[in-house]
């Protein structure tokens, strides 16, 4: 009976502790059950921020396949003129993989090639956009790579527009999820990979080009709204998957991964489940006062001249840093908006937002036809 009774009561401790974990987890609004992911590796990262909320082995290089096409699209947007029309190069015809069927010295717009290339994958269009606006495959991964570094995205090197195997186009689940957070800045970018279907049949004459995007995050995600899907035999299946929610972008990327779609959900629905965007800073919000030299008053007002939001599980808001960077006075004249610093957002150590601090008001300078007018403003009043 001892022994029993005092089973009973281990079990009933172990339960209750196992109850108040759950109670405090729910109410510290930490995660208490990460996903179950089976990608090689994977990144989940909030847009605007480029602040990672979860991650696995997103520091290895593995093949990226057709989401390389996420860059293709955003430098041809960048550098191009959308409505230019293009001539399909020979290079361009007939290329392994999916296709849109592009014939040799056809016509086509650019932004119809972009259309081709994000919604049905075309291979054949990427090539042909990076000769449009490079000139040749070569230079154009020149210009990938290039912008690729500027991004952050140090990890990753391209080779060709289109994604096919090559031992030396590579990249990181945490790049690729940097360059996608990049490119959904883009207004047209975001227009184009949120774009379910479209007809790209011109006449009888033209080929029947119908698109279906390749993306079911777009009809089977609540918020989902891009970007690329990819698979070679070398890559396995890719996914850049995005979904806006109450004004927070989460981009989630997995490499290597037979079940790309459900896993990006489950990484999706977690940072939507744990993170929410916070204001750490209001527009117009004062933060004292700045010396002014040789004005009429000696002190001007200073404000945030931004809203900041940053991405944050509740009990992060009250850990969250401000640097305040300012010069030490100004000369006058003084006017309303003028730059006169900077405030930085940090979290445990790293630099997640920053905005311009000016002056709310105007400041005249002190000078001798200043206070001339002045006198005579009075004396006439």
């Amino acid at each position: 009976m001892g022994i029993s009774r005092e089973k009973r009561w281990k079990k009933w401790i172990c339960s209750l502790s196992l109850l108040l974990f759950i109670i405090v987890c729910t109410i510290s609004g930490r995660a208490y059950a990460l996903p179950d992911i089976h990608a090689q590796a994977y990144a989940l990262v909030e847009a605007s921020t480029g602040r990672i909320l979860l991650q696995s082995n997103a520091g290895e290089h593995l093949p990226m396949a057709s989401t390389t096409k996420i860059m293709t699209c955003i430098l041809a947007i960048e550098n191009g003129n959308l409505d230019t029309i293009v001539q399909v190069p020979d290079e361009a015809v007939g290329i392994e993989g999916s296709s849109i069927y592009l014939q040799y010295g056809e016509t086509i717009s650019l932004r119809e090639l972009l259309y081709g290339l994000m919604l049905a994958s075309g291979n054949d269009a990427a090539v042909t956009i990076a000769v449009h606006i490079a000139g040749s495959v070569e230079a154009f991964a020149e210009m990938m790579n290039q912008k690729a570094a500027e991004i952050g995205a140090v990890d990753t090197h391209f080779v060709t527009p289109n994604g096919l195997p090559d031992e030396n186009h590579y990249t990181t689940a945490r790049d690729l999820a940097l360059i996608s957070a990049y490119a959904m800045q883009n207004e047209t970018f975001r227009q184009i990979v949120g774009t379910s279907s479209m007809d790209l049949t011109q006449d009888d004459d033209s080929p029947a080009r119908y698109l279906r995007s390749k993306n079911k995050m777009l009809y089977q995600y609540d918020g989902g709204n891009g970007i690329k899907t990819g698979y070679t035999k070398a890559a396995g299946k890719c996914l850049s998957a995005g979904a806006l929610r109450e004004n927070m972008q989460l981009i989630a990327v997995v490499l290597n991964d037979g079940n790309m779609f459900e896993d990006c959900y489950k990484l999706l629905d977690y940072g939507f489940e744990q993170y929410s965007m916070q204001n750490v800073a209001q527009q117009g919000e004062e933060l004292g006062v700045l010396g002014v030299q040789n004005g009429v008053v000696d002190q001007v007002k200073i404000a945030v001249n931004e809203e900041i939001a940053l991405p944050l599980q509740p009990e992060e808001y009250k850990i969250v840093e401000r640097k305040i960077n300012l010069v030490s006075q100004v000369q006058a004249p003084v006017y309303c908006g003028m730059v006169v610093g900077s405030v930085e957002f940090w979290l445990e150590g790293t630099l997640y937002a920053a905005t311009d601090i000016v002056a709310t008001q105007d400041v005249a300078e002190n000078t001798y036809e200043y206070n001339l007018s002045k006198i005579i403003e009075k004396w006439v009043g």
